[in-house]
């Protein structure tokens, strides 16, 4: 059934991103493997839910895309000069929160106005 072809896709399409997360997750803890599996594992099931939350609420938040694309470009700043010079996880941490915070705040300060439909 074409129910049972999209759920197969999208479970394959969260494999996708865990595989992918997974160097990132052995660069923080690569002694332990319990670790490894149990966040890949609480990610997954955390992001659907995650999504069917935010799919309600983006409307509200208009200036998001803005802080997540400051944020990728922080991050891939950042893995560009980690040979050079060594950014603290706590430093990286407090650049996405406040980003995030930010964006966030300047969505509800600043709303977009709706468009008007013409008939």
């Amino acid at each position: 059934t074409p129910l049972l072809v999209v759920v197969g896709v999208i479970e394959f399409t969260d494999l996708l991103f865990a595989v992918d997360s997974i160097p990132a997750i052995f660069a923080i803890a690569p002694d332990d493997p319990f670790i490894l599996y149990t966040s890949n594992i609480f990610a997954i099931l955390g992001l659907r839910a995650l999504y069917f939350l935010l799919a309600n609420f983006i409307h509200l938040f208009s200036k998001l895309k803005y802080g997540l694309a400051i944020i990728l470009a922080f991050i891939g700043v950042k893995m560009v000069i980690s040979p050079i010079y060594h950014i603290e996880s706590i430093h990286s941490l407090a650049v996405v929160g406040g980003v995030l915070v930010l964006s966030v705040l300047a969505s509800l300060a600043f709303p977009d106005k709706p468009e008007e439909t013409h008939s």
